[in-house]
């Protein structure tokens, strides 16, 4: 018996469908559907079971399905992005010798775990995914969990492992053969790399944990930014298991890895820097170089533009060199979703092309398979898909996991209390009639072969039955040798473990020069002088890994007033060339972020959305910068990816030995160089600092005078040093400024700072909590200046947090001193016209005081926070003083840096998790 259900439907076709498609199309998959399920549901035969020859227009190919047992408790939950080492229970791996219904299934994964049983000496279910082949079509490699272990915590569980199963031997081996090293992390999503190592997702995070260790802290697995579960990243081992190396640095996870043809990996990743962005398509090369973002940051929208909870997972290659992605909402609660095909070769965004190709328009994204499928719809009319592979035989062809749409029927009226409703395929009008609900899904595997316009079943839908992942086991082309950019003649950098960041100018934003009089006269310092730049130094930051409560219970009020950047520390500084243009070492492999900041140490640029990172001897260059904070047309262009953003604007210098014009003339350019590429060629690639350190080198002492140096110190402090003394002299990789309030910034509020005359008698005290404080100097109550209290003593409000903190970082009310006591200041209350509100009582008649008058209504005096954890520059209440106002010169400039790169960073209590209060 041989089954070929003809439809109309396309491959790779396009659009934005919706429910209106059954209002305008014809009914021909809903027909398809409505044989399907005859076939499936109402007796026919089980073709399963049949013996038959092979078709006579499929050339048979293996293939491997992960099966699910739906009658299992538990085996309904649906994977989650945001936690991929979730058990479900249930799986098998199922391989077919030929891709046809009556290929003889064989479950290659029946017999591990077979000493875990329960109590009737029935085998406990098992969990697989991340299924994938090896490019000879010899070996299968996929994630495996051993059974739930009822006896033991959440922490001491199984945890997901690499498997691999040799296809002609019919071995099946954990390629971590270690039990220890194999439960030291969730390793998932394993695919094969050319040269055969194994590239694979895993909470070990062995970089980060060696960093750790540096840091003096000790080894633990941090927590992705939400702080649910173990951040999950990418890593590459050895065939053997041996030699694992963590080659991503993000602080969320990194998942589905993909090889693509030009040896380049292609993953889905979570960018979670200051919230949740959504998950993104990145690429980089296997040694851990050249990590960028490939597609999607602003394509996370429904049909009609508006934000959705759509992200692509599950990433595929096609023969024709697409992208195939699942688009994946973060929670599900159902199996399957829909598929599409990407041009990522010309595009970046779904409408936006990259720079080279701006004549296009889009979209980007084309439907992998069935036109008709609507996610964005309550019901889809097109079904859905759980599993998709396309053949590499020239075909064109895809194997499936598809569920049709079905309805359940409403009862008849007269229908008794045990009649249960019957399933049905949708229809126009059915899905038009609300008495019609969803049913739930049923899947099959199928062929679909756009030459022919056939779809043939190979495994036909069963209850209690899905298939979630299906693979070809076939040979496809190996992928070429990755590119690097990783400069191996860089010995010394590779052996510092340092990396170089080029930025050609900090005004090239997406093309466009947003320096206040152009870069060409920007880069002159005879045009514009130094201190009119606005931007001046580069700030490099770094995130702090979370530890989990088994590590560390630390209380929420360590992250401060807000949680939204988590921690943070500062890696150090460098100037910013005359013409916007930086060049400086930076560690490698190390999760950092970079700020723009002023004269004063103040960031005037958005925050860094993304994480960047470099490998050891590598140099990464990029033309500008990106505000990615609106929805502007600039922010929606293309940028983070180097092949795709518009050329930099920064042409450079204009000729070659000679200076850049009106220059020091020991500054000889080459052609075409920026500013600090001609620094450095000559002075070497300077090391970050930990200070705001800058020298006037650009300007000619022959024509003009050089601008002033630039130089705040944290040696210049007179409190405690929010760095080592061993940093503070001279920088090293491995250096960075870790401030915590209560440690660092609570101590300038009580530092002496009387001024005394030559017979040391006070003519003035300029201390912060002589006069910001409830008591005065005999002790007596008074009104905080300002109504500001920096005392360091714990808040009334909230005891976590001390009162300055509070203070400074929270809205409050104005006090005043009444009998002896401070309390809120109370105001009479007016309505529009300018006349008294009165209280009322609940049947709105007046209260009357004991003289028999109205009582007016009075509220509370609002006084708004000085400090923002957006940044120094949206806190002018607790700078303006300091700046041009009554405290000038109160604190150094060392001090005001050291307050302003902390607020920088998001003003957080602490900054280390391992100094903060535990619960």
């Amino acid at each position: 018996m041989q089954i070929y259900l003809q439809n109309e439907q396309s491959n790779m076709m396009t659009g934005n469908p919706n429910t209106d498609y059954l209002l305008t199309k014809p009914l021909k998959t809903v027909l398809l559907c409505s044989c399907i399920f005859v076939i499936a549901a109402c007796g026919g035969e089980d073709i399963s079971n049949q013996e038959q020859k092979p078709d006579p227009v499929v050339v048979d190919v293996p293939i491997a399905v992960v099966k699910r047992d739906l009658s299992i408790e538990g085996a309904d939950v649906q994977r989650s992005i945001t936690a991929p080492a979730l058990f479900i229970p249930g799986a098998s791996l199922i391989l077919k010798a030929r891709a046809n219904a009556t290929a003889i299934e064989v479950d290659i994964t029946a017999n591990v775990f077979e000493d875990r049983v329960d109590e009737e000496g029935n085998r406990l279910p098992i969990d697989i995914k991340d299924l994938e082949t090896s490019y000879d079509g010899s070996r299968l490699i996929f994630s495996m969990r051993a059974p739930e272990d009822e006896n033991a915590d959440d922490d001491e569980q199984p945890t997901w492992n690499i498997w691999e199963y040799v296809i002609e031997s019919k071995e099946l081996r954990r390629v971590i053969s270690s039990d220890i090293a194999a439960q030291t992390g969730e390793d998932t999503g394993p695919v094969y790399l050319a040269d055969g190592r194994i590239l694979f997702s895993s909470t070990r995070q062995r970089g980060n944990q060696a960093r750790l260790l540096d840091e003096g802290k000790p080894q633990y697995a941090g927590l992705e930014e939400s702080r649910d579960v173990h951040a999950s990243v990418l890593h590459i081992m050895d065939a053997n298991g041996e030699n694992l190396e963590q080659i991503s640095y993000n602080q969320s996870h990194d998942l589905d890895p993909l090889v693509m043809p030009n040896g380049k990996i292609i993953f889905s990743r979570w960018d979670q820097f200051g919230g949740s962005k959504g998950v993104h398509l990145y690429q980089m090369n296997p040694d851990g170089s050249d990590l960028e973002i490939l597609y999607g940051r602003h394509s996370h929208v429904d049909s009609n533009g508006n934000n959705a909870d759509i992200h692509f997972t599950q990433t595929r290659v096609t023969p024709d060199g697409r992208i195939l992605v699942a688009l994946t909402a973060f929670e599900k609660d159902e199996l399957g979703t829909d598929f599409v095909t990407i041009d990522v070769v010309n595009y970046i965004d779904n409408f936006t092309p990259i720079a080279a190709a701006d004549s296009l328009t889009g979209p980007a994204q084309e439907k992998a398979l069935f036109e008709n499928i609507d996610i964005e719809a309550d019901i889809s009319p097109g079904g859905y898909i759980a599993a998709l592979y396309p053949l590499f035989d020239g075909s064109g062809r895809q194997l499936f996991s598809w569920s049709q749409c079905r309805l359940l029927a409403p009862l008849a009226v007269d229908a008794g209390t045990d009649e249960v409703r019957s399933v049905v395929p949708c229809s126009l009008e059915t899905l038009l009639d609300p008495t019609y609900e969803k049913a739930p899904p049923l899947y099959g595997l199928w062929m679909f072969d756009p030459s022919q316009g056939t779809q043939l079943p190979l495994v036909v839908p069963q209850e209690d039955a899905s298939y979630s992942e299906v693979v070809a086991v076939e040979s496809r082309p190996f992928p070429a040798d990755p590119s690097s950019t990783i400069d191996t003649s860089e010995t010394a950098l590779i052996d510092a473990n340092m990396g170089i960041i080029h930025i050609r100018s900090v005004y090239d934003f997406a093309g466009e020069d947003f320096s206040p009089q152009g870069i060409v006269n920007m880069a002159n310092p005879t045009v514009v002088a130094p201190d009119q730049r606005p931007a001046r130094f580069l700030r490099i930051i770094k995130s702090v890994s979370i530890p989990d409560e088994n590590t560390l219970d630390i209380e929420n009020s360590a992250f401060g007033r807000s949680r939204n950047q988590l921690m943070r520390e500062v890696l150090g500084y460098t100037p910013i060339q005359p013409d916007g243009s930086v060049k400086v070492a930076v560690p490698a492999k190390v999760p950092f972020g970079i700020s723009i900041v002023d004269a004063q140490g103040k960031r005037i640029s958005a925050r860094h959305q993304n994480w960047l990172q470099v490998a050891p001897g590598e140099t990464k260059t990029c033309s500008g910068c990106h505000d990615g904070s609106n929805n502007s047309d600039i922010t929606l262009r293309p940028h983070g990816r180097s092949d795709a953003e518009t050329p930099s604007i920064n042409n450079g210098a204009p000729s070659t030995g000679v200076p850049f014009p009106d220059t020091n003339p020991s500054l000889f350019a080459d052609l075409g160089e920026t500013m600090a590429e001609t620094f450095t060629r000559i002075n070497g690639v300077p090391d970050l600092t930990p200070d705001i350190l800058f020298a006037d080198v650009w300007a000619d002492p022959a024509v003009q005078t050089p601008a002033d140096n630039i130089e705040y110190r944290y040696a210049d402090l007179l409190t405690p040093l929010p760095i080592t003394q061993s940093c503070a002299q001279t920088w090293t990789s491995i250096c960075r400024a870790v401030i915590n309030f209560p440690d660092h910034i609570q101590p300038l509020f009580e530092l002496d700072r009387a001024i005394v005359d030559t017979d040391g008698l006070v003519v003035a005290d300029n201390t912060c909590v002589a006069c910001h404080n409830r008591f005065d100097a005999d002790n007596q109550l008074q009104v905080p200046a300002v109504q500001l209290e920096l005392t360091g003593n714990p808040s009334p409000a909230n005891a976590e947090l001390l009162t300055s903190y509070r203070e400074l970082m929270f809205n409050d009310v104005e006090l005043e001193l009444i009998d002896g006591a401070l309390l809120p200041r109370l105001i009479p209350v007016f309505d529009n016209s300018g006349d008294p509100v009165f209280e009322l009582d609940e049947d709105g008649e007046l209260i009357l005081d004991e003289e028999g008058n109205p009582i007016q209504v009075t509220q509370q005096v609002g006084v708004g926070s000085a400090m923002n954890v957006s940044g120094a520059s949206n806190s002018a209440g607790f700078f303006a003083p300091f700046e041009s106002g009554s405290h000038q010169g109160w604190l150094s400039p060392a001090e005001l840096k050291m307050i302003s790169e902390w607020l920088d960073v998001g003003g957080q209590n602490y900054n280390n998790p391992f100094d903060a209060p535990t619960n």
